[in-house]
């Protein structure tokens, strides 16, 4: 697996505030092809792995956060320290 990039403290803080408020969520992300997928869940998890970021919705899908395109239409380059 390719090295991981940090995301911003932002991005993660709207993951973790979205896990606690329960609310479904629409997150693109780039998989280990490069493939773009789309998915529609619950966050129940924020947490560290490996060296790394993860989220892990209710269906048990598990997402780094580094491939992570958008969160709700929301652009991943628009999060900012």
């Amino acid at each position: 697996m390719d090295a991981y990039i940090p995301v911003s403290c932002d991005f993660h803080d709207e993951l973790e505030a979205l896990a606690t408020l329960r609310q479904k969520c629409r997150i693109v992300y780039s998989n280990a092809a490069n493939e773009l997928v789309e998915v529609q869940g619950l966050i129940v998890d924020v947490y560290a792995a490996n060296k790394a970021d993860f989220l892990k919705l209710k269906d048990g899908t598990e997402i780094r956060l580094d491939r992570i395109v958008s969160v709700n239409d929301k652009q991943l380059s628009s999060y900012s320290d």
